[in-house]
């Protein structure tokens, strides 16, 4: 967790120079307690259980959320999506990128602070480390100690535990993409795929080094997110904020001392909210790209505002314009509710709603239709022009489907076969379908018709064009 310093030689002096960065120091985060505290909590257990448990519940007796990449079908919850419906993917991309614009501009770094995994595995795993190794200072201390017999079941105890982990977070994350009881009995008899293994590993390993070592280096220098967020920050954003005003100047002092006699603020320049900090930043000096919205100096400057019976919320969510003018929490609610969330909002609640409306009135079948290169035109019993195309029909519902096939556009135009084609649930199926007109009864050229797939007992079509070509 530290760097060299690399020196610059001067020419007067080859041992003189100054450090090309500044050595980073290894940050050892406070526990704290407190509402925001129990909403980061709340939120571990909420997205853990989702990410964990997604893959072991079932629908209809398959996994609830799969996405089956070598049968190229996707199932979450009833729906069965095929690569053609990747318009659902971008609008979900499309939803989830606004979602984030509407609460960067509302409350600043939400994502970062309650809900990115980053974040998440970062408090897991050093709930982990201070469940081994002990408080702040029991970690500061044993890290400063030599190496010792304690030191090192320590150390290993914390990094196996670690591990595990990280290995069960890499195999969870290969569950979504094969079926995770498929994946666990291929595992207990060490029959997994070459591809799996990697995955499993990289997933892991990835978890186990930001989690467990890069921690607040990723959100401060990797996470693009920390660099942009100020270009959708404005006055009335809610962040978190230090009020100078009531709290300088800053300095110690002892309980019951009212401020107000000796000329000083309520700060009493204790540090705990450098201490709780997860990027180690000062709050103090004002907002800066490393904040997370957290919310734990909040949490740690409420507590002692507390002991010392001063009022509390010298740290509170706030913004810039209410921090100056004095706004009541009303008046600054108010303000929150401004033209760009406002426009935010509208434009969120519209595409939500297409695209749900898109997915409830969706075709539940799709086709594809294939001319046989091998043969473009040929002339069959009967003396009848044929052209042979190949269907590819995908039933994306969970039972088995009847489908009839036709087809118009051209006068004496017939359809081989004309039975129904059945298609097994959630499957696709190649159909060879041939198309005949009489000889000489369509001119020469290309001419267009519309296969029309529909399926029996319902209501259910799709229509899709082709070319006929009769040859000159």
């Amino acid at each position: 967790m530290t760097r060299k310093i690399i020196p610059i030689a001067s020419a007067g002096s080859p041992q003189a120079g100054a450090g090309l960065y500044e050595a980073t120091k290894k940050i050892y985060p406070r526990t704290v307690r407190g509402m925001f505290a129990r909403w980061r909590w709340a939120m571990v257990f909420l997205t853990q259980l989702v990410f964990y448990g997604l893959p072991w519940a079932e629908w209809g007796g398959r996994q609830m959320v799969l996405f089956d990449l070598a049968a190229r079908r996707f199932y979450i919850f009833g729906l069965v999506l095929y690569p053609q419906d990747l318009i659902y993917l971008s609008g979900l991309l499309v939803v989830s990128a606004l979602a984030l614009f509407l609460f960067t501009a509302v409350a600043g770094r939400l994502w970062c602070g309650f809900a990115c995994p980053q974040t998440v595995y970062t408090e897991i795993f050093m709930w982990v480390e201070h469940k081994i190794e002990g408080n702040r200072t029991a970690r500061m201390r044993l890290d400063a100690e030599p190496m010792s017999l304690e030191k090192l079941v320590k150390k290993w105890f914390k990094h196996f535990v670690w591990i595990g982990i990280a290995m069960w977070t890499g195999f969870t994350f290969v569950g979504y993409f094969t079926p995770v009881r498929e994946l666990g009995m291929a595992f207990l008899q060490a029959q997994m795929g070459s591809w799996e293994v990697f995955w499993v590993f990289f997933y892991g390993f990835a978890t186990y080094g930001n989690a467990g070592f890069m921690r607040e280096q990723v959100c401060k220098y990797m996470c693009p997110y920390a660099r942009f967020q100020s270009a959708m920050f404005d006055r009335d954003t809610l962040i978190v904020s230090y009020d100078p005003q009531r709290g300088e100047p800053r300095a110690p002092r002892r309980k019951g001392t009212d401020p107000r006699t000796l000329a000083l603020g309520d700060c009493i320049d204790c540090g705990l909210c450098v201490q709780v900090c997860p990027t180690g930043i000062d709050i103090r000096n004002g907002l800066q790209y490393e904040c997370i919205g957290c919310g734990l100096c909040v949490d740690a400057c409420d507590t002692v505002m507390r002991k010392m019976a001063y009022p509390p919320r010298l740290i509170r969510y706030d913004t810039q314009n209410g921090m100056e003018a004095g706004w009541s929490r009303r008046q600054l609610l108010r303000r929150v509710l401004r033209p760009r969330v406002l426009v935010y909002t509208a434009l969120l609640a519209l595409l939500v709603a297409g695209l749900l409306g898109s997915l409830v009135v969706r075709t539940p079948f799709k086709v594809d239709v294939v001319r046989d290169r091998a043969s473009l035109a040929r002339i069959a019993e009967g003396g009848r022009l044929e052209n042979v195309y190949r269907l590819q029909i995908m039933n994306a519902t969970e039972k088995p489907q009847r489908y009839r096939i036709s087809a118009d556009g051209l006068e004496g135009l017939s359809v081989s076969p004309d039975e129904p084609v059945t298609v097994d649930a959630a499957q696709s199926r190649w159909v060879a379908v041939r198309l005949q007109v009489p000889y000489g009864a369509v001119p020469a050229g290309s001419h267009t018709v519309h296969f029309g797939i529909r399926e029996e007992g319902g209501e259910a079509q799709v229509s899709e064009k082709a070319a006929f070509l009769v040859p000159r």
